[in-house]
C-alpha cells in the first residue's frame, strides 16, 4: 500500500506543494475566462469586436471578482456552494465589527471553494454611510497574490 504521507514527491521549490514550474503537485488547471468590465456590467471586447479573454491567473481572479458578486442560491445555473451570502447581513442588526467580521468569514467562504484559491486575506475596510466597502488580498495555489474590491450594503 502507497503511503498516505510521503516525504518525496518530487517537489523542489520551498514552497510545499508547489514545483518549481509554477504548477500545484494536485494538478490544479487555471484554464481561460471571459473579461467583464463591472463598472460597464458588459464584457470586454477587443478591437474587432470580439469578447475578451484571459487565461490562467487573471481566470482565477475573474472567477473570484464574479463570486463576490453573485448571490448565492439564487441562479440555478451555479451549485449552492458558488457566491456569497452578504444580503443576510441586512436583518441582522449587528456592529460595524461584527458585520467586517461576517464579511471575512463569507468571502473567505466563498472563494476557497475554488482549489485554485489557496488563501485570503488581509482585508481592509471603509465605510461610507451604510455601505462596507472592502478589499482582500487573495493568493493561489502558485502563491501569485492579488487584490480584490466588494462592497456591502448593511440596511
Amino acid at each position: 500500500m502507497p503511503n498516505l504521507f510521503p516525504t518525496s514527491g518530487g517537489e523542489s521549490s520551498s514552497v510545499p506543494g508547489i514545483h518549481t514550474d509554477g504548477t500545484a503537485r494536485s494538478g490544479v488547471k487555471f484554464g481561460r475566462s471571459w473579461r467583464f468590465d463591472y463598472a460597464k456590467g458588459d464584457f470586454v471586447t477587443t478591437p474587432t469586436g470580439k469578447i475578451a479573454d484571459c487565461i490562467d491567473a487573471e481566470a482565477w481572479l475573474e472567477w473570484c471578482k464574479k463570486t463576490i458578486r453573485t448571490e448565492r442560491y439564487t441562479y440555478l445555473a451555479y451549485s449552492r456552494s458558488y457566491g456569497q451570502e452578504y444580503d443576510e447581513l441586512i436583518p441582522r442588526g449587528l456592529s460595524r465589527r461584527a458585520i467586517e467580521s461576517e464579511i471575512v468569514r463569507m468571502t473567505t467562504e466563498a472563494l476557497k471553494t475554488d482549489p485554485r484559491t489557496d488563501s485570503v486575506g488581509p482585508f481592509s475596510f471603509e465605510w461610507d454611510g451604510e455601505r462596507c466597502l472592502f478589499q482582500c488580498e487573495l493568493t493561489n495555489v502558485r502563491q501569485q497574490k492579488s487584490r480584490i474590491d466588494g462592497s456591502v450594503v448593511t440596511s
